[in-house]
């Protein structure tokens, strides 16, 4: 199957990311109820929510070195394994230690499958169907932050929140591993043959500095800290405010929808605005709409500030990745993408660790000022990213002779 023909494949890896991401959505918000329900404070969740990225940080280079060269699926179903195992084990442990490290487990099982996901979205795409296929990808992402929130919510509560939080992740765990049903052959022997066939390997330091490569790595760690803290500490917001766990997984959810419908019509917006101009007015109403959960505000209008966050949070993955994927040199996109996962890892480590210093000194809703100044500074970012990232050769490659610009706009 060549780049840009039967997208049944693609339909097929909407399903499985939605299991899997579901699975991963419903089992971080359970996370850290258990662990409150364990005794851990402000710190201790952040330092948790940080090990979940801390193995993927090591990992994801060496993966992108591998898929370069070889094929991307079989990182799919390794994933899925981890992704679910991870899950289960965190509801059995009886310890933080154990839900640190299990969680950790669970972060590297959901770096393959999507170094191994995105992967197959840049190779068996068009180069002037990617904006488009990444942001349908990122849709069964969306869908899985979607459900899991509301599984989540649907089952912790009550006066044993240890009991009902383990259910939760046995649940997720169970609710992952329903990805292998779409996993079949999802691969073209034809493209994965042909990559075994590559040359040498591109340094990452070359990758690094090719024009729009760093910018669309910067923007991506901002938005996807963003959603990280969100649903980590969004929770523990609730806590305090008094908020139900099942109104915490509804606003997590409307959040998460708010970014499918995002997706949905992206390929409009990009015609209107442009991918620069769009993805800096997102950034930088994001950073002043995450800086409003911080205020007292009631439920209701902390429900309308998610709804338009998650609207503008849903730029920035998809766009990311073409950015990324067109201004990385030949035979090493893989690698640019996994270069991409470890910015993303080293926000998630980071932003998190530093999120639960902050909570701790000055209070829960801090670190989404924190979260308000990292895409402050990712919009002063967005606006220097080339229209075209690779230059004029990428331009050329992007629209094929004879291709026109009709063909972005099929859905």
């Amino acid at each position: 199957m060549a780049p840009g023909g039967n997208r049944g494949w693609l339909l097929r890896l909407v399903i499985a990311f939605s299991f899997a991401q579901g699975a991963v959505s419903m089992a971080r918000p359970a996370v850290s109820y258990r662990a409150l329900a364990l005794g851990a404070d402000e710190r201790a969740i952040g330092v948790i929510a940080g090990v979940y990225a801390l193995l993927p940080l090591f990992a994801a280079v060496p993966l992108g070195r591998r898929t370069d060269h070889g094929r991307c699926a079989p990182l799919l179903p390794i994933g899925v394994v981890l992704i679910s195992g991870g899950c289960a084990m965190s509801g059995i442990a009886g310890s933080l230690w154990a839900m640190a490290i299990w969680s950790g487990v669970m972060g590297l099982g959901h770096l393959c499958f999507v170094i191994g996901a995105q992967s197959l979205v840049a190779r068996q795409s068009a180069p002037h169907e990617q904006d488009r296929n990444f942001g349908h990808f990122t849709i069964g992402a969306s869908l899985g932050q979607l459900v899991g929130p509301i599984a989540a919510g649907a089952l912790i509560g009550g006066r044993d929140m240890a009991a009902t939080s383990a259910l939760a992740l046995l649940v997720a765990g169970a609710g992952g591993a329903v990805a292998f049903t779409s996993l079949w052959r999802i691969e073209s022997r034809t493209t994965a043959k042909s990559r075994e066939e590559q040359g040498e390997r591109v340094p990452v330091r070359r990758i690094l500095r090719a024009r729009g490569v760093p910018a669309g790595i910067f923007v991506s760690l901002a938005v996807l800290s963003a959603t990280d803290i969100l649903t980590a500490y969004l929770p523990v917001v609730g806590e305090h405010r008094g908020i139900a766990p099942s109104v915490i997984g509804l606003l997590l959810s409307l959040r998460a929808a708010a970014t499918i419908a995002c997706r949905l019509v992206l390929t409009p917006l990009l015609r209107l605005l442009g991918r620069t101009l769009l993805l800096t007015v997102t950034c930088l109403l994001a950073a002043l709409l995450c800086a409003g959960i911080a205020l007292p505000v009631p439920v209701w209008a902390l429900a309308v500030i998610l709804a338009v966050l998650g609207f503008c949070l849903g730029v920035g993955q998809p766009l990311s990745m073409t950015t990324v994927v067109q201004a990385a040199p030949e035979g090493a996109r893989s690698t640019a993408l996994a270069l991409r996962l470890t910015g993303n890892r080293l926000g998630q480590v980071a932003a998190p660790a530093s999120a639960g210093l902050v909570a701790g000194v000055a209070g829960v809703a801090a670190p989404f000022v924190m979260l308000a100044a990292l895409l402050l500074l990712s919009a002063g970012v967005a606006v220097r990213t080339p229209k075209r990232p690779g230059g004029p050769r990428s331009a050329a490659r992007e629209r094929p002779k004879g291709s026109g610009l009709r063909r972005t706009s099929d859905i």
